[in-house]
């Protein structure tokens, strides 16, 4: 068989997505501070983009200021700042400088500059105190060797945001070369420290490293922690009981003291930052009609250099400019203005997509999640002519403020759960709303099961099957019958 080259032409038709195109859907689907971090990445890699610091009412003005500005006129004598003279000692001796001292400076042994021994305004900032910091802090008024306080830092330093040790009795005595009981003595002196039940190995040792803090060593709390805690995460009191050798109500009192313990000790002191959402639309009830307010505070306003733009017309001293700096500064002003067309279809496309949520959930404006409807991106899409790709792209890490709270756009869109009398499809959502509002009404001495909260629903013509109950159940957070049973006295 022989082998050979050969040219052939074919015709072929295939989408091709330029740049251009790739950007507005990369733009899309980002959040508000993942869109200001990429602008921000554009204006230092385009040199002919800007942040327009001025306000939108003078920027409308720009072209007048321009021909202001090739038309210069001297100001007038009024609008000339005063020059101050340092020569002219006396107007500065007659300020009070006291009253320039921050609050920290009020007290009489801040407001003496004589000695230099005295804080800065630097020394006193502060940051947000963590967990090492604060266990570091009580670890240096210890009296130890240096072998032992090198062994004491390392267990800090394995302590998880919990305050958990992650790091092993043998990955300690590997790394620091200690022996077991210069560990177990460590150990015990930082578990000894504040907050009480720190380094900590598991849940169980934390509990009674709690309660061994506050004098309950010897208790029923500590024995039901030390024995039976597999029976109190099931709640299987009577168990407890039996083990315990105790009465139902002493076992209930206990478990009341057990609650009060604090699980994860080390959050107390996380230097992690909340993080909070900003809305991306605000949604405002104004005299009965619902007005929909893009959130544009903390995105920059973007604009092309009027210094590029005289370049490009050869104005000035910039009518010597070569060919291939024209062609660069051509491109990036094509690209600068591409992205800011891509911007603006961007928010635009979000106004449209909250504008159809609104119509098509205005019970759920009005009332509450309770009255949810069943939607799917295809309603959304035929509604405002648009393909449901893009529609999914809108509504991924964008959130809307209305009257009934912050929500993802993603919130709006649940699936369809039919009805046995023939009227409207229930959404999923407020099926889970009903089910949180029936477990906080139940008696807590019988509370529901799956079976019987699906057959609340199908008395009133809401067909739900047991798995699905239990699925929607775990969803929001709800125990099982079986652990939320209050046992009688």
């Amino acid at each position: 068989m022989g082998l050979e080259l050969r040219q052939q032409l074919k015709l072929a038709q295939q989408l091709v997505m330029t740049p251009q195109l790739q950007q507005a859907i990369k733009l899309l689907q980002l959040s508000r501070l993942e869109l200001t971090e990429t602008v921000q990445q554009e204006i230092e890699q385009n040199p002919v983009l800007e942040e327009e610091t001025s306000s939108p009412e003078s920027a409308g003005d720009e072209s007048a200021s321009e021909k202001s500005q090739e038309n210069p006129e001297p100001p007038a004598p009024t609008d000339q700042t005063a020059e101050v003279s340092m020569k002219d000692s006396s107007s500065l001796e007659e300020i009070n400088w006291a009253d320039y001292e921050n609050e920290y400076e009020t007290t009489s042994s801040f407001k003496q500059r004589d000695s230099d021994d005295l804080p800065s305004r630097i020394d006193i900032l502060t940051k947000k105190l963590s967990l090492e910091d604060h266990l570091s802090w009580q670890f240096k008024f210890i009296e130890v060797s240096t072998k032992d306080r090198d062994i004491g830092d390392f267990i800090i330093g394995n302590l998880n945001r919990d305050g958990f040790l992650e790091a092993s009795e043998e990955d300690t005595i590997a790394e620091t070369g200690c022996s077991p009981e210069s560990f177990q003595k460590m150990l015990a002196i930082i578990q000894d420290m504040d907050p009480p039940g720190i380094c900590a190995r598991s849940i169980k040792e934390c509990l009674l490293l709690q309660l061994a803090h506050i004098n309950l060593g010897e208790s029923l709390p500590y024995d039901i922690i030390r024995d039976h805690l597999h029976l109190l995460e099931t709640k299987n009191y009577a168990a407890i009981v039996k083990g315990t050798k105790s009465s139902l109500r002493d076992v209930l009192a206990a478990i009341e003291v057990i609650q009060e313990l604090n699980p994860h000790p080390g959050r107390a002191y996380s230097d992690e930052e909340p993080q909070y959402i900003l809305p991306d639309v605000y949604v405002y009830l104004v005299d009965g009609e619902y007005v929909i307010q893009l959130n544009d505070e903390g995105l920059p306003r973007l604009r092309i250099s009027s210094f590029y733009k005289d370049i490009m017309k050869g104005k000035g001293n910039n009518s010597g400019v070569g060919s291939e700096t024209k062609d660069y500064i051509q491109d990036k002003v094509k690209s600068a203005l591409w992205l800011i067309k891509s911007i603006q279809q961007r928010q635009r496309t979000i106004y449209r997509v909250v504008e159809s949520l609104v119509k098509f959930q205005r019970e759920f404006f009005d009332k509450g999640p309770a009255y949810l409807k069943p939607l799917i991106l295809r309603d959304v899409a035929d509604d405002i002519e648009m393909h449901e790709s893009t529609i999914s792209r809108v509504t991924t890490n964008k959130y809307v403020h209305t009257p009934q709270g912050i929500h993802e756009l993603k919130y709006f869109f649940n699936s369809s759960l039919g009805r046995t009398d023939g009227g409207d499809s229930v959404a999923s959502e407020s099926i889970k709303v009903r089910i949180k509002s029936i477990v906080q009404k139940e008696n807590p001495e019988k509370p529901f099961s799956d079976m019987a909260l699906a057959k609340i629903f199908e008395e009133d013509g809401i067909k739900v099957a047991r798995r699905t109950i239990a699925k929607y159940r775990e969803q929001i957070g709800v125990l099982p019958s079986k652990y939320r049973r209050k046992p009688k006295m």
